[in-house]
């Protein structure tokens, strides 16, 4: 019998999801039942295409209620919050149901139709809520809502007067290469106060493979690598929610793979990686006031970090010559003044501190390359296996 109800009142959803219709949907539809039961959602939310294999979605009603008030705690008020990739929008509507006093208004960007489905009808139901078919990993996007005005009420807060209380950004990760490439470039943004941090100190909650958070922090020395460092120089960061309360992954996250393919991957010792179906965390990110990569220089520290943890194994001292050729005699500028780098740290236990000072000597170095751009035979791949 609910099951014959609920297929009664999605048709009608579905019908206005389409329309883009924002009327009044009837007393009797809540937020939540708009959304199909968890047993169908690989029915309706199919993950096989290759359009969708590397979305992962909270599933879990009462997940995303405990994520949401870690993202939005009861000491905000009045936020404007940004959300990319909400897929189905569980976490969307456990954002909805935060008081009002705490978000002023939603802001959401999903461009796959099988989800704005579900999205959008939400407009009816909410006022504060506007949901806008455009990818969140594209800049134009962004560029967009300003010139909707969108944005208009948001105000710029200086950098060094703390933390914007008003403006939250909030996504899903992808699970594939350009999902980790999307979260470095939001670490990215910060040095030169880019894309939404021109608006101040932006905080940023993030729902990521367990195995990208792992890179981020880079506690194993296994998995330390650019990301890590360029996170560790610009943010501060920590889980949101302790990471055994999302496990395990198929209680709370869609899609679930199959018993099968989980069999596979645990067979090929893949379970450390960031594919669907492996652990997820919540994080929240807040940009640094005092940072170690000064405006401009993000361009030489990419350059320094990717040339030298293709040889993380090696020393310093072994693995400057990759930089340029000369560039070993950096070494004595490395080992002047009070703070000094020492020659036998490997690479990949170089601290912030090495790193800002290695830096500071390549600019300063006379013979430095002119052109930092990254080849094409230096990518993530050799990033995390050199």
């Amino acid at each position: 019998m609910l099951r014959t109800n609920w297929h009664a009142r999605r048709r009608t959803v579905v019908l206005w999801g389409r329309l883009y219709s924002t009327s009044t949907l009837p007393a009797a539809l809540s937020v939540d039942t708009a959304l199909p039961p968890r047993s169908l959602w690989r029915q309706y939310f199919p993950s096989v295409t290759k359009t969708f294999q590397h979305r992962v979605s909270l599933a879990d009603a009462n997940t995303a209620t405990m994520v949401a008030n870690a993202f939005i705690p009861a000491t905000s008020r009045d936020k404007t919050v940004i959300e990319i990739f909400p897929g189905p929008g569980q976490l969307t509507r456990a954002l909805l149901n935060l008081p009002r006093t705490r978000i002023k208004k939603l802001i959401v960007l999903e461009h796959a139709d099988v989800f704005l489905k579900y999205l959008k009808p939400l407009e009816a139901i909410d006022d504060r809520i506007t949901v806008l078919p455009l990818s969140g990993e594209h800049w134009g996007s962004y560029l967009a809502l300003q010139d909707m005005n969108i944005l208009a009420d948001v105000p710029i807060i200086p950098w060094d007067q703390g933390v914007h209380p008003q403006l939250h950004f909030v996504s899903h990760m992808a699970t594939n290469v350009a999902g980790e490439q999307f979260c470095s470039q939001l670490f990215r943004n910060m040095p030169d106060q880019q894309w939404l941090f021109k608006y101040g100190r932006v905080p940023m909650s993030l729902l990521i493979s367990e195995y990208i958070w792992k890179r981020i922090r880079g506690d194993d020395l296994k998995l330390r690598c650019k990301l890590s460092m360029i996170a560790a120089a610009v943010s501060s960061f920590d889980l949101a929610v302790p990471s055994s309360t999302l496990q395990p992954y198929a209680s709370h996250f869609h899609p679930v793979p199959s018993l099968a393919k989980l069999a596979e991957r645990e067979q090929e010792k893949q379970m450390q990686t960031s594919k669907p179906g492996n652990p997820f965390v919540a994080i929240n990110v807040t940009p640094l006031e005092q940072q170690w990569i000064g405006p401009g220089q993000l361009n030489k520290w990419d350059y320094c970090l990717r040339h030298l943890y293709v040889n993380r194994a090696k020393p310093i001292k072994s693995a400057l010559p990759y930089l340029a050729p000369g560039a070993q005699m950096l070494l004595k500028k490395l080992a002047d003044g009070e703070r000094q780098v020492n020659p036998k740290t490997p690479v990949r236990e170089m601290t912030l501190q090495d790193w800002s000072l290695l830096v500071n000597a390549f600019s300063e170095w006379p013979f430095a390359p002119e052109d930092l751009s990254i080849t094409d035979t230096i990518g993530i791949e050799d990033e995390r296996h050199g």
